[in-house]
């Protein structure tokens, strides 16, 4: 118990600063743990390692909320939550905004782990259907997104712009610096489409007051929230090539982020949480990384499952009370001049996209940002620009090359 403990308090400090620092993901941390991990082990044991590695997956769910909502900067788990978390922010509402995102990951935690278990269970022979199905349900969230639009024709060319900008950049990655170790790319993409395009459009003048009366949410839209957002984060937790985008582009054919914001965020929040527990039952179950920290898992040897569910837990009670924590700084953003921060936050997604991508980052990041200015232009939904995302994962899915 000791061992877990002291891992699980590692890997919450790790996930803190990759959750709260844009453009750095809890696989970078990861990298980081293997890299020391003789010292980690000898010092502290093979389970404080594996730990570790969890408690900074699970923190980084929590926390990555943060910069998305005071800064406007996404990142892959992020992407759409954005949209509603920066406008409340705007609006004066940043701390609710981040503590509806807390409550709704939490809320994953409750939900995830019982269903991460079922799935553990139910899941593994049916596996080979299962991956034959993927590129369908690809393709059916594609089709709904499109045609519930308000003008598919237009929503239907930037879904195929903005997926060939994605399969562009993927299938050229290589002339990157590759910082990261094979995800780098995916900062300067969405960083363009959803972070810079959208802070170049936005409102000018000064950070209003950020005030926190409570949370508006019903009891109905948080049950609801809940449930859809664990069971979305779960099935692409589980199903191989899908990620958090994934299922934030799957609940905005359910739960429209311009209308029910709130809703939206809680939903988002709670499946980008669930799909970390799920890529864990699914290591257990069938031996697949669903993401680099489940791949750094699988190169020690895995402790019994119930002690990383105990990290699990522990790191989530503390991530959350992190959250909270942190969501009262929003009050430090009152009377900033938001023209002035939008630009410096520009910078800093320019600066961090070229030190970890080089010059070609900085190119799909041009393109990116021109691209994600279209939805503005023509009034359509940005979620759309999630082809960047989902068209490059519909290739992997039937077997064709990037």
């Amino acid at each position: 118990m000791l061992e877990i403990i002291a891992g699980t308090l590692l890997g919450v400090c790790l996930g803190t600063v990759s959750g709260l620092i844009p453009g750095i993901h809890a696989n970078t941390m990861a990298g980081i743990l293997l890299g020391v991990q003789a010292v980690l082990i000898s010092i502290l044991g093979p389970v404080a390692l594996a730990s570790a590695l969890l408690a900074a997956l699970i923190t980084h769910t929590f926390l990555d909320i943060i910069p998305s909502t005071f800064l406007g900067v996404p990142d892959a788990d992020t992407v759409l939550v954005v949209l509603p978390a920066h406008a409340l922010c705007l609006e004066g509402h940043a701390e609710e905004a981040v503590r509806i995102s807390a409550l709704g990951s939490a809320s994953a935690v409750l939900l995830g782990i019982p269903l991460a278990l079922l799935f553990f269970v139910l899941l593994p022979s049916l596996q080979g259907v299962i991956d034959w199905w993927i590129g369908i349900l690809l393709i059916a969230v594609m089709g709904v997104l499109i045609i519930y639009a308000e003008s598919p024709f237009w929503s239907l060319v930037l879904f195929l712009s903005s997926g060939a900008l994605g399969l562009f950049s993927f299938r050229y990655s290589y002339l990157s610096w590759n910082a990261l170790g094979g995800t780098e790319m995916l900062m300067p993409l969405l960083s363009g489409l959803f972070g810079i395009a959208v802070l170049l459009r936005a409102s000018h003048g000064q950070m209003p007051p950020q005030q926190y009366d409570g949370i508006h949410l019903t009891r109905g839209t948080m049950v609801r929230g809940a449930t859809l957002g664990t069971l979305a984060g779960a099935l692409v937790g589980w199903l191989p090539g899908l990620s958090t985008a994934t299922a934030n582009g799957l609940l905005a054919t359910m739960i429209r982020y311009r209308q029910d914001r709130r809703g939206y965020i809680f939903a988002t929040s709670a499946a980008n949480t669930a799909n970390a527990i799920t890529g864990l039952a699914a290591l257990y179950a069938i031996s697949r990384m669903r993401n680099g920290v489940m791949v750094a898992l699988a190169t020690l040897e895995l402790p019994p499952f119930s002690a990383l569910l105990t990290a699990l837990s522990i790191a989530s009670l503390l991530a959350y009370l992190l959250t909270i924590v942190f969501s009262r700084s929003a009050i430090r953003f009152h009377g900033l001049d938001i023209r002035r921060l939008n630009l410096t936050v520009i910078l800093f997604v320019t600066i961090l996209s070229f030190a970890i991508t080089g010059p070609f980052g900085l190119l799909i990041l041009l393109l990116a940002t021109a691209l994600g200015l279209v939805p503005t232009l023509l009034n359509i939904p940005r979620v759309n620009c999630m082809g960047a995302v989902m068209l490059p994962v519909l290739f992997l899915a039937f077997g064709l090359p990037l």
